[in-house]
């Protein structure tokens, strides 16, 4: 399940991902970013993920493409530990802002 907030005073938009993060999720979350015009910075809550696969891991890179690729501002915030593993074996670390 993915979910949306947009807080328009600091321009940071903010997708909170539950449950599995995989392809079922793709059309929502690419949605979340895709139907929001001016972004400043995007975060991506991971707190209640349970699963995350390749495919989101190709969400997160169609998002930081979105966003402007080496210029994006995305931080992946309460990230677990199994998820956090994942992100730094897939030197997602390199490419995003991480804090568990």
């Amino acid at each position: 399940m993915v979910e949306s907030l947009f807080d328009k005073k600091t321009e940071c938009l903010t997708i909170k991902v539950k449950g599995r993060f995989d392809y079922s999720c793709h059309k929502t979350f690419k949605d979340a970013f895709t139907k929001i015009g001016s972004v400043k910075s995007y975060e991506v809550d991971l707190a209640d993920v349970t699963y995350l696969d390749s495919s989101a891991l190709g969400m997160l890179l169609l998002l930081r493409d979105h966003a402007g690729g080496e210029n994006a501002a995305i931080r992946l915030v309460n990230v677990n530990g199994a998820v956090v593993d994942i992100l730094k074996i897939a030197n997602f670390h390199r490419l995003f802002y991480i804090t568990e």
